[in-house]
């Protein structure tokens, strides 16, 4: 109870502060806005004998609910805001740790054309976020935003300086001088176009940039019992990253390379280990009128960076790797998603996308659109120090690595797709999807040679029918075709919608070719919807498959469940 009022200060603090300025004086309201969102997510878990779902697997807790309030305030050079959050408790699936109300997020504003200078919780990335980044995520249940100071200057038209310092939010749990640590970093990007006047209006656009952060963490020793051996290991207490960036555009090409480095950071997270780590990642794309081609690369090497040296789960992540592989909304598709490997990864992506012309020979009156997409991510070839220390061996250096270099033997990823989207006429438009997919399960779901690798082939057509502009009909039909895991799986789905109010929806997906017939379960949903402005209220019946959920490459698992949902989402 102390811990959830002591969560609710900020909040109270906020109110008793800012409250007097807002509710008095007629001119500060003239000038004051206020915006705000909310969003509430209830889930009744029922009973469930083909799930092997029972009472004591739901612990007393068939009921859950979580949601959160934000509230923000400008006036002239000034802005603040706060958000409340209650999970009592969390939805199956988000972490446990979540469970409690408070408000973990607020801030206070001041900026005008020189200073912007922020203290609270703040979300801030440097270039793609490799050595830095703080978001939340409400589908990932993630949020790692920083408690603290932030100031950003622009001294000259052009240039941008960031400065941050502070702590990781962790759930609910308070900041102690050991638990996690105190991260400081300062970023400066520079805008050629803008410093150089006359090459303000010119094709030829440059920027580049550079970011150092630190985390300090007390605590010198550990001692690492690992049976046969047991390993006194002296921490550091200061680990560094720093790195820059160059983006270079010209008449739709676009060029964009990011480097960051580590220093030693021994971790749970790389069972402790002193290595370097390094990341690359290269970008590079052109488009013109129907036609793009992208193309991306990168290298991860013991990248994994936390204000917590103990935490192996999501939480108290410093930075972003970024993912290269394609992210899909289609329930077979996105049943193998890929996590990034932040111990050692190398992969590359590709994409090209194009249109035939309407009223074309090929394209037809309406025209037909392709999307083709290739990624493959490996391991990174790791050899021994030497002959008496084994690869990854705590209080070493861990293995031998060059940069790019691709441990051909070992995919962790592999897709090729294929997307066509055609308009037949004025009512029918179609979708047409071809996926075939490599996944190492035991890889990028923490397994131990369990499940090994998952060879799928997936194919979905998405139909729409436009019966009046008011109604519209759309229908998908999927299959997942695999000899490994839970073998074949088949998906449908039936959309109505009532522009611009109303939606109902019916689906299943079903595991036809699970080896086992007891498995061989329908996950049925039956779904509604109503939108009004900016509010949105969803209420679903039915079964929730087993898998994990990513977004950019970070995830999140979901255990198997069966009841019904609530979601109502508003913004003012």
């Amino acid at each position: 109870m102390k811990e959830h009022l002591r969560a609710l200060l900020p909040g109270l603090l906020f109110i008793i502060l800012f409250l007097p300025l807002i509710t008095t004086g007629q001119n500060f309201l003239q000038n004051s806005q206020i915006s705000g969102s909310f969003q509430a997510d209830a889930a009744y878990y029922l009973t469930d004998s083909k799930m092997g779902i029972t009472d004591s697997t739901l612990d007393g807790k068939a009921f859950r609910i979580q949601g959160y309030t934000e509230v923000n305030y400008s006036y002239k050079n000034f802005s603040a805001g706060m958000r409340f959050e209650a999970y009592l408790p969390p939805l199956l699936g988000y972490d446990a740790a979540y469970q409690g109300l408070g408000v973990p997020y607020w801030w206070v504003k001041y900026k005008n054309k020189l200073l912007e200078v922020t203290a609270g919780n703040f979300y801030e990335q440097f270039g793609d976020g490799m050595i830095f980044r703080t978001y939340q995520d409400w589908t990932l249940g993630y949020d790692n935003s920083l408690r603290g100071l932030r100031v950003k200057l622009t001294p000259f038209k052009g240039i941008a300086i960031t400065g941050v310092a502070g702590v990781q939010r962790y759930y609910w749990v308070p900041f102690k001088d050991n638990n996690r640590g105190i991260v400081k970093g300062a970023d400066l990007d520079f805008y050629l176009n803008d410093m150089v006047p006359g090459l303000s209006s010119s094709k030829f656009k440059l920027s580049f940039g550079g970011s150092f952060v630190s985390n300090y963490q007390k605590g010198k020793s550990l001692e690492l019992i690992l049976p046969p051996k047991i390993y006194e290991l002296k921490l550091p207490e200061n680990v560094a990253t720093y790195g820059g960036r160059v983006n270079l555009n010209y008449s739709g090409f676009n060029f964009y390379t990011e480097y960051a480095h580590k220093i030693n950071d021994p971790s749970a997270m790389n069972d402790f280990i002193y290595k370097n780590g390094n990341a690359w990642l290269i970008t590079t794309s052109y488009s013109r009128k129907n036609f793009g081609i992208t193309a991306k690369t990168k290298w991860i090497d013991n990248m994994s960076f936390k204000s917590d040296r103990m935490v192996t789960l999501n939480g108290v992540d410093i930075n972003y790797l970024p993912a290269i592989t394609k992210e899909h909304t289609y329930f077979l598709a996105a049943m193998y998603p890929y996590a990034t490997q932040p111990n050692g990864e190398v992969g590359a992506a590709v994409g090209l996308t194009f249109t035939l012309p309407k009223r074309s020979k090929l394209g037809g009156k309406y025209g037909m659109s392709f999307e083709i997409n290739f990624s493959q991510v490996n391991a990174i070839k790791k050899t021994k120090i030497n002959d008496t220390i084994f690869i990854d061996e705590p209080g070493t250096l861990g293995y031998k690595t060059k940069p790019f270099a691709i441990d051909w033997d070992d995919v962790y990823y592999q897709e090729f797709s294929i997307e066509v989207t055609k308009k037949f006429n004025k009512r029918w438009k179609g979708i047409f999807n071809y996926l075939y997919q490599t996944y190492n399960k035991d890889v990028i779901e923490g397994y131990f040679d369990q499940y090994g690798t998952i060879y799928s082939n997936i194919a979905i057509v998405d139909l729409t029918y436009k019966i009046t502009r008011k109604y519209a009909l759309r229908g998908e039909i999927q299959g997942l075709w695999t000899k490994q895991d839970k073998g074949n799986w088949l998906a449908g789905l039936l959309e109505f919608t009532i522009s611009p109010k109303w939606f109902f929806s019916i689906s299943d997906q079903w595991n036809f070719g699970n080896p086992k017939k007891n498995l061989r379960i329908h996950y049925y949903n039956i779904s509604a919807g109503f939108i009004h402005q900016t509010t949105r209220i969803a209420l679903s019946y039915g079964r929730q498959r087993e898998g994990i959920i990513c977004v950019g490459g970070v995830c999140r698992y979901v255990p198997e469940s069966s009841g019904i949902t609530l979601s109502i989402t508003s913004s003012f």
